[in-house]
């Protein structure tokens, strides 16, 4: 049986991988550097250490706006979203039924269905039953994906723990809500905060569902930031991008130390 250290030793392995990584990641980190670039063009050379485009990104009352719309949805998403996902994960973890595969597939289904197709589709669907573009057609429409986000992590929780707590806590005459309330849910909080914190981040960086179902005045800040790079890559750009990757890499590291800590 090959080991995973094993796979180091075939010829340009490890190059192959520095490669990769360094496609993947210079580019980011680039990106950072020339956020902090005096210069006012984006693309020139180095000259000298500057926080000046970080306030100018301050003072743009658009940004601001559209930085306030995208963490009101993404806080009120992924709230609605980390509940339904809990209460399927409890459903679809405690027993066995008929047509649980098809269930769990279908509560998997937006993240497996492309962007664009997915987009348009919760579009065509918010014009059929007459529901208005605008924050809460985005706090819907970002429900959807935030759901099967946050499922993953809690399922996964719920499946490492021990069957025989729940039981011993019937036999002990727990009531089914007091042995979820005082076991379960205890247990499997690190799974439900992580499940909350990538969803947060999937409605905060998304652009193509925003895009088509935002309305007038409810532009969020990716779909901002696209509209800005279609007229070029200012500096500007650069620093809102260095505080997305920051805000997302923060809670990355956070969801992985969680689970770290609690498994």
């Amino acid at each position: 049986m090959t080991r995973a250290g094993d796979l180091w030793r075939f010829p340009g392995t490890r190059a192959a991988a520095f490669a990769v990584l360094a496609y993947l990641y210079l580019p980011i980190i680039v990106l950072v550097v020339l956020s902090f670039n005096a210069s006012d063009s984006s693309l020139a050379r180095w000259e000298g250490f500057s926080t000046h485009w970080y306030a100018v990104a301050a003072a743009d009352g658009n940004m601001v706006h559209s930085i306030e719309i995208s963490l009101t949805v993404a806080c009120i998403a992924t709230m609605i979203g980390t509940v339904v996902a809990t209460l399927a994960a409890l459903a679809t973890s405690r027993t066995r039924f008929r047509g649980q595969i098809a269930v769990e597939a279908f509560l998997a289904l937006p993240l497996v269905v492309p962007d664009i197709v997915a987009a348009i589709a919760i579009l065509l669907f918010f014009v059929m039953v007459g529901i208005g573009l605008g924050v809460s057609s985005l706090v819907l429409a970002h429900t959807v994906f935030t759901i099967p986000i946050a499922y993953l992590p809690i399922r996964a929780r719920l499946e490492g723990l021990d069957p025989a707590l729940a039981e011993a806590a019937a036999d002990l005459y727990a009531s089914p809500w007091q042995s979820l309330r005082r076991i379960i849910l205890p247990l499997i909080w690190p799974g439900i905060l992580s499940g909350a914190m990538l969803a947060f981040i999937g409605s905060l960086g998304d652009v193509v569902v925003s895009y088509f179902i935002s309305g007038p005045g409810s532009t969020t800040l990716p779909v901002y930031v696209f509209s800005m790079v279609r007229m070029g890559v200012t500096p500007t750009v650069n620093a809102v991008s260095t505080l997305l990757i920051a805000a997302s890499a923060s809670l990355l590291t956070l969801s992985y130390l969680l689970g770290r800590r609690f498994n």
